[in-house]
């Protein structure tokens, strides 16, 4: 075991790729690396897999097994030794990788001992230029199917400047009765998704001095006539688009889900054929609850939210709480919505990331600007916020401001592409924090309760 961690500890300082050194472009489909047959440790190395860890105190016990396996005889074996600081991996370096070209990785585990497998046993991705440093942010491989004795993780992700390499690495990492195999194993060259653009669009508005829920509807329609003729593919009104201006309370406005102020919203999403997100009191029974709604581009109602998180001003109106964050599948992607106060709790938009929203759309009525960036930036996701007494923007996933509606009344918009995001425009590259996040959250540490 000393010999095999110096071994891979000297390769890991001494390793460089000569870029272009004889190898061949990879074709959409190719595979460049594969492996569902393990007879040995030493047949394993020779096809290039080498175990790896910091130093010798935490290495993991490597061995190849041969059962459990999938496909071929054998599978890649690691076990924490008893060692509850243990981290360590089964790596592989792939070289011919094309800086801006897509890759599809894709592999299965059987585990042990393990109750949270996530930050146990994963797989990353370490992209790696000429001299064989990191190239871009890492990836960390999702979990793509937990059900069954066998796990397969997997992404599509595009390699970054300057990367001519990819080093595949298989973990077991601070769990020391755990037992780990990895096997059927594969990264390959993916053909270029097709673009996936669409136009966000956020509005100024804040109606004043109206006498009911219609007139300050109006007044919101004028800046959405805005926003259609600007060819916005979605956009976000702001929060009680059905109350604001009218001086009323929640109960006195709150109307059904489709109802008057859905169906007026919805001629003009269907007029210009666009997404609208807009937040309203709604009545349902004896319930009154502040609700988002989504309405298609067919002027539908798509879906709703109900705020989860209500402040003491809206209990003392007799606002009931949601109790779920639901995501919303449209025809450019997956989308989340949050309204106002949840904005200032990390669960909301975490829980909306988790489940694979791309944008999360933010009516609110006021608010703080940095808590509402930290949104995006920690969960990697555009943010379109709609606001009375704070700036209507939209954010990009690094947390950067690409837009804001600074004329009132006015509308804002974004031209994106969820399939080629941008990069980076800070100095020192942040993580990706959706799949970092996946790999990282501790479900086994449990805050204590609070004290009554």
């Amino acid at each position: 075991m000393r010999k095999l961690f110096l071994t891979a500890l000297a390769l890991a300082a001494g390793m460089f790729i000569t870029a272009g050194a004889g190898l061949r472009a990879a074709q959409p489909g190719e595979a460049l690396l594969a492996g569902s047959s393990f007879a040995s440790v030493e047949a394993a190395a020779a096809a290039g897999w080498e175990q790896y860890a910091q130093r010798e105190g935490i290495s993991p016990e490597f061995s190849v097994a041969e059962a459990p396996s999938l496909g071929g005889p054998g599978s890649l074996a690691l076990y924490g030794a008893s060692n509850s600081v243990v981290r360590g991996c089964w790596r592989n370096t792939v070289k011919g990788i094309e800086a801006g070209k897509f890759y599809s990785f894709e592999a299965s585990f059987a585990a042990q001992g393990v109750d949270y497998s996530h930050n146990t046993v994963f797989a990353r991705l370490d992209w790696l230029d000429a001299k064989g440093a990191q190239a871009g942010q890492r990836v960390y491989v999702p979990e793509l199917d937990k059900s069954g004795p066998w796990r397969k993780v997997g992404i599509t992700c595009r390699a970054p400047e300057n990367a001519v390499a990819v080093r595949v690495e298989l973990f077991l990492s601070q769990d020391p009765q755990a037992r780990a195999w990895w096997d059927d194993i594969r990264l390959t060259r993916a053909a270029d998704p097709p673009h996936r653009p669409v136009r966000l669009a956020t509005v100024n508005c804040r109606p004043g001095g109206t006498k009911t829920p219609a007139e300050s509807v109006e007044q919101f329609c004028a800046v959405l006539e805005q926003a259609g003729q600007q060819k916005a593919d979605i956009v976000c009104l702001g929060e009680g688009v059905n109350m604001i201006g009218t001086y009323k309370e929640y109960a006195e406005i709150a109307e059904p889900i489709p109802g008057p102020t859905t169906g007026r919203l919805g001629e003009l999403a269907r007029k210009y054929k666009m997404y609208v997100v807009a937040a309203l009191g709604e009545r349902e029974g004896q319930a009154i609850y502040n609700t988002a709604v989504l309405i298609d581009r067919q002027g539908k109602v798509a879906g709703k939210y109900r705020k989860v998180y209500i402040p003491e001003g809206e209990f003392d109106q007799g606002v009931a709480q949601g109790d779920s964050y639901p995501v919303f599948d449209t025809d450019f992607g997956r989308i989340g919505i949050m309204i106002c106060w949840d904005s200032w709790f990390v669960d909301p938009a975490r829980a909306l990331s988790l489940q694979g929203a791309e944008v999360i759309f933010l009516p609110i009525w006021g608010g703080n600007q940095t808590m509402i960036c930290s949104r995006a930036m920690e969960n990697h996701v555009f943010l379109v916020n709609c606001g009375y007494d704070c700036p209507s923007r939209i954010y990009g996933p690094w947390g950067e401001l690409m837009a804001e509606a600074k004329e009132r009344p006015g509308v804002a918009t974004v031209d994106i592409d969820l399939n080629y995001p941008p990069a980076c425009p800070f100095p020192w590259p942040l993580p990706d924090t959706r799949l970092i996040l996946l790999q990282s959250l501790r479900n086994d540490i449990h805050p204590p309760a609070l004290e009554r």
